[in-house]
């Protein structure tokens, strides 16, 4: 294994608080919780719904397909039910090793989950992948909500319904809903669409969490949503982060030491690039994003390490916390 490259960046952080609104559950019976799944197609804007729902960013987002590779939960908390969403890697016909535990974990998302959102990109045509998502869904035999998304991006909305009207005949869903990850257009329908579908039962979380993700999984994924950024069409999916070591030094400051994988030395100096100016600026985005989320200044140190063929290593995506789960 080949070690290279380091880039530094600290600097103080931006004043930003965030508030949640959130009540404690009704002691009367008709709190209603449970596990909801996000399935879909890569690229639909799963995780773009996860973070814009929970209100932080705690999953990667990037318009490059399969950039979710773990099984991600943000909770939504509200006076009348708690939702715990399950954000799952793209679904897709696996070819390496991580593919198939990618696959594997959406299997086993499915499997336990009491409700099933299925997401689709509304405003991309209809191919043999939304065929295969659907049938996945269909397969589950759990309640399910038809998620079209990205209505943005389409100026007529009465182009939606011939969409409708194919889905509807393949499925029996319990709702159907147009909407808008990045917008936020009815967001809130959602929600309340999904609490009453969920079983009656009192909070799984507490109420002031959001996650079930330890805050250093969330900052290799910020760091792996920032290298997808930065190089582009380069190396999409050859890429995966690792926090090596995170230390609160203090209450005003955090080290944190992150090693970037690659396969090979031309995708190492792709990411360093010329006289480590993109991986000043992989980390500079990172740093940023990364003090939101800890409340207080961040010194963050990138590595860059050749692992070859790590997607197919168990060993390596073990290490990375790509488990292996039975489909």
């Amino acid at each position: 294994m080949d070690e290279e490259a380091t880039g530094r960046t600290e600097e103080t952080a931006e004043e930003t608080t965030a508030e949640t609104d959130v009540a404690r559950p009704p002691k009367s019976g008709d709190y209603r919780s449970g596990y909801v799944a996000l399935v879909g197609r890569p690229n639909a804007g799963k995780s773009t719904l996860l973070n814009r729902l929970v209100g932080e960013k705690i999953a990667a987002v990037s318009n490059k397909p399969q950039t979710t590779r773990h099984r991600i939960q943000g909770v939504i908390t509200r006076p009348e039910g708690q939702i715990v969403l399950v954000d799952t890697p793209g679904v897709h016909q696996p070819g390496y090793l991580l593919n198939r535990r990618m696959m594997a974990a959406v299997h086993d998302a499915l499997a336990g989950v009491c409700l099933v959102c299925l997401i689709r990109d509304a405003s991309a045509p209809t191919g043999n992948g939304d065929r295969f998502v659907l049938d996945l869904v269909r397969q589950s035999e759990k309640p399910s909500i038809l998620l079209l998304n990205k209505t943005d991006k389409i100026e007529d909305k009465r182009g939606l319904l011939p969409l409708i009207e194919l889905y509807s005949r393949e499925h029996a869903w319990r709702a159907v809903l147009p909407l808008s990850a990045r917008t936020g257009d009815q967001l809130e329908d959602l929600v309340k669409e999904i609490i009453a579908n969920l079983p009656e039962g009192g909070a799984i979380f507490e109420e002031d969490e959001l996650t079930d993700q330890p805050v250093r999984v969330i900052v290799a994924e910020l760091v792996r949503e920032k290298i997808l950024q930065v190089t582009g069409e380069e190396i999409p999916y050859v890429t995966a982060v690792v926090t090596e070591r995170y230390e609160e030094v203090s209450e005003e400051l955090t080290r944190i030491y992150c090693a970037i994988y690659v396969e090979r030395p031309t995708q190492k100096k792709i990411i360093i690039g010329r006289g480590g100016e993109r991986l000043r600026e992989i980390g500079t985005r990172a740093r940023r994003d990364i003090e939101r989320l800890v409340g207080g200044r961040v010194y963050l140190e990138l590595f860059v390490k050749v692992e070859e063929d790590w997607r197919n290593s168990p060993r390596a995506l073990n290490e990375m916390g790509i488990e292996d789960r039975k489909p």
